[in-house]
């Protein structure tokens, strides 16, 4: 038990723990890194470590803050119990004046993206005023531990206008608290956050480390731990989560859709497909275009090089090298724009079939 239990990224740990053997702990962290790469339980395990009974520099699991703090894995569970807590009918002023805090021991909480309510949630859950009102307020506390912990997991969530209210808690840190922030990228925060906060970037985990992980936590064979090490791109959560005949199915279809665009000739064929990848599928569509991104990553590897491993969809090759002998490098780079300028008007709550029927039109070679 203890950090040992962590997967990739050392040098992050060995930079906590000597945080914590120093007892020079920073006011705020910043971890940075794709979904499910561990960002969330390491800062969970820097909150047992910092408050462990018998151990300086790790934990031990066993006494009863540990314990108490192990809990805050099943944010699931947590969240659910929250917003039954709350109302179902909970109104946007009660959702503030109550804010969602997982919290199972005194001296540690976890902020997630309040969803507002459980059986009907919100489209886009974010932090909200309310949750950083409370982390305000009580990181001024002092801990009835070794020190107090506040993980705001999902951080970019938060409005960049309410990010100020955020800032008053950075710029005067209390001594006994830290906080931890969690977010893809360093950029999805404004910079009068990022500056004030030491930021970790989290690294995909090797491919054997993930291949002998998923040994003990999956029935799957080898060949089949290869190719979802392969296609989580070592990420843990990824790969954990992952099931590998709907994840062909789907790479499939999306594939399905880049050759009839290419081709440009049945466009009722091309608008029933992405009907169906921008409504009826259970994957989220910000997944479904990270899908069009790997397989666009791959297609620009082999073109450049056809040796190339397609590392990122190695089961897909063959349909990518004859997709290869279709385009040229100005349409990957034509491809890979109009996806970005999608992903930029998600944000605008921009129509996803209509956004993507004009991603598939500008791939169109003819």
């Amino acid at each position: 038990m203890g950090f040992d239990q962590f997967l990739g990224n050392q040098r992050i740990v060995s930079a906590l723990r000597g945080m914590l053997r120093r007892e020079r702990m920073p006011s705020a962290l910043l971890f940075t890194g794709p979904r499910g790469i561990g960002k969330f339980t390491l800062a969970r395990l820097f909150a047992q470590a910092a408050n462990c009974e018998r151990l300086k520099d790790d934990f031990c699991g066993e006494c009863n803050s540990c314990r108490q703090i192990a809990r805050l894995a099943d944010t699931e569970t947590l969240v659910v119990q929250g917003l039954t807590e709350r109302g179902e009918g909970a109104d946007a002023a009660m959702v503030e004046r109550v804010p969602l805090i997982l919290q199972t021991n005194p001296d540690v909480w976890a902020i997630v993206p309040d969803p507002a309510r459980r059986l009907t949630p919100v489209a886009r859950p974010m932090i909200r005023v309310g949750q950083l009102r409370a982390v305000q307020k009580a990181a001024n506390f002092r801990p009835q531990g070794r020190r107090r912990v506040f993980i705001l997991d999902g951080a970019d969530t938060m409005r960049w206008t309410d990010a100020d209210l955020f800032l008053k808690i950075l710029e005067e840190p209390p001594d006994t608290s830290t906080l931890i922030l969690t977010a893809p990228k360093p950029d999805s925060l404004p910079s009068t956050i990022r500056s004030r906060c030491l930021q970790f970037h989290f690294a995909p985990v090797e491919s054997t480390q993930m291949e002998e992980f998923l040994a003990t936590r999956s029935e799957w064979k080898p060949a089949e731990r290869k190719l979802a090490a392969q296609l989580s791109e070592g990420n843990p959560g990824a790969a954990l989560a992952l099931d590998l005949d709907e994840s062909k199915r789907l790479r499939r279809d999306v594939l399905k859709l880049i050759e009839q665009s290419v081709d440009g000739r049945n466009f009722r064929d091309i608008f029933k497909t992405t009907a169906q990848l921008a409504k009826h599928e259970k994957e989220s569509f910000e997944n479904i275009l990270e899908l069009f991104y790997s397989l666009l990553t791959d297609l620009l590897e082999l073109s450049v090089n056809p040796k190339a491993l397609a590392s990122r969809n190695p089961d897909l090759r063959r349909e990518l090298e004859d997709l290869g002998k279709k385009v040229e490098l100005g349409w990957v780079a034509r491809a890979t724009a109009s996806l970005d300028q999608l992903s930029a008007r998600l944000r605008r709550n921009v129509g996803r079939q209509i956004g993507l029927d004009a991603v598939a039109a500008s791939m169109s070679v003819r």
